[in-house]
């Protein structure tokens, strides 16, 4: 049985790994606790080949720890449970070195399943690394969560996928038989869409269907070659992301037809329904946000729907909630705020709060002037008056404007009567 070329190549050492430098570059987030041996148990989520497995492997390799493996698709309980003993049992054989469990996709263990984990992370038994192309925040479970560190590890640029084809090309034994020029590589890397196993797999799949020794590679050839065999390229990787990105576009253009049918397009594709449903959750505060607050409301009771019901049933209750956020009224002022917000917080740093709204739970800090000037709102007419919350520094800086519908319309005049001679509303 011939190895792969992604597998050919995969990296070994820490020096000769490609990309994700904000985690294990000079400065990285990882590379302080790889040379110290003082690795905390850590979640990696990422899209699909992008290095999640091999910087574990790295990892374990670097770090001189025990290196246990699980695949959340084939094992259990029963499994996790076995590893975990083994794992206890290595302990004594490698003095301060906390063997690591791997679990790759685990966003597909059940709560039972992640549940038995929690003990050997909590008591040090393992060092746990989960790798997982969902959203750890829906998919792992909050007591797991809170004991790991998450990473984003991010998509290969350019940069990247051109050194893990030139590696290819030089280093590679059975690569090198070959005379392999590549001219072109833009068709390459749109077709691996960043991940790294995907643009291997396509030039090795592409470099087998010639028979001559001297190959010349262009887009053109990769464009021709592809469309003669499809088992080169796997287009459910772009669909994946095309298709959810054409519905949620149509959702936001207020198209509930083409959201429909893109709906339809990903039902018949097994897209994973929650992956649907989140997707209208943040839709629903990102691009209707105040406008239509239920929005938001609906999309949460789809997703707890479909997580409940599942298929085909939840085909429904996605459609209804694609049609609803559709046809309802749209706003971004509530992300655009936070953007501001966040822009600001970057530009002026930790700024103090004001002592007027500082927490005043010990006789000092009250000697200290905490607390003091505070004005409770419920104690004044309407609830409302008007006093500084804002750090002195940015005093009357208006961050959040309300989009032009009757909802926001109705936050915009409480705001010119609340607020207009400080933030110009």
């Amino acid at each position: 049985m011939s190895i792969p070329l992604a597998e050919r190549i995969r990296p070994r050492q820490l020096s000769d790994y490609i990309g994700q430098e904000h985690l294990v570059g000079p400065k990285g987030a990882l590379s302080s606790g790889i040379q110290n041996g003082t690795l905390p148990s850590v979640i990696f989520w990422g899209t699909p080949g992008i290095g999640k497995t091999t910087l574990a492997n790295i990892i374990a390799k670097e770090t001189q720890r025990p290196f246990y493996t699980l695949s959340a698709i084939s094992s259990g309980v029963k499994e996790v449970r076995e590893v975990i003993q083994k794992a206890q049992q290595s302990n004594g054989l490698f003095e301060n070195k906390t063997p690591i469990l791997f679990i790759d996709e685990i966003h597909r263990f059940s709560k039972s399943q992640q549940d038995s984990l929690l003990g050997a992370v909590e008591k040090g038994w393992i060092t746990l690394i989960g790798a997982t192309t969902e959203n750890p925040s829906f998919e792992v479970i909050s007591a797991l969560l809170s004991r790991c560190q998450v990473y984003v590890l991010n998509p290969f640029g350019k940069k990247e996928l051109q050194q893990l084809l030139d590696r290819a090309v030089k280093e590679d034994t059975v690569l090198k038989e070959k005379d392999i020029v590549v001219k072109e590589t833009d068709a390459l890397f749109k077709f691996s869409g960043g991940d790294a196993r995907k643009l291997l797999n396509i030039f090795e799949l592409l470099i087998a269907s010639f028979t001559e020794k001297k190959i010349t590679i262009t887009n053109q050839l990769v464009q021709e070659k592809i469309l003669q065999n499809p088992a080169l390229y796997d287009k459910g990787g772009d669909q994946h992301y095309d298709i959810i990105s054409a519905f949620i576009k149509s959702i936001r253009g207020s198209d509930p037809n083409a959201a429909v049918y893109w709906l339809a397009r990903m039902l018949e594709g097994g897209e994973d329904i929650k992956f649907i449903a989140r997707r209208m959750v943040i839709l629903a505060s990102e691009d209707i946000g105040n406008a239509n607050p239920t929005a938001l409301v609906i999309a949460t009771n789809t997703f707890q729907s479909v997580s409940i019901i599942g298929m085909p049933e939840s085909r429904i209750i996605l459609s209804q909630c694609a049609i609803y956020l559709a046809t309802s009224p749209k706003s971004n002022s509530s992300y655009l705020a936070i953007e501001k917000a966040r822009k600001l917080v970057h530009e002026t740093g930790d700024l103090s709060v004001p002592l007027a709204l500082r927490n005043a739970p010990t006789t000092l800090m009250k000697e200290l002037d905490y607390g003091k000037e505070y004005q409770y709102a419920h104690d004044f007419e309407g609830n409302f008056v008007k006093q500084e919350f804002l750090p002195k520094e940015l005093e009357n800086s208006k961050i959040y404007s309300p989009g032009q519908n009757t909802r926001e319309t109705a936050i915009l005049e409480f705001l010119k009567k609340s607020w207009k001679d400080k933030y110009g509303y």
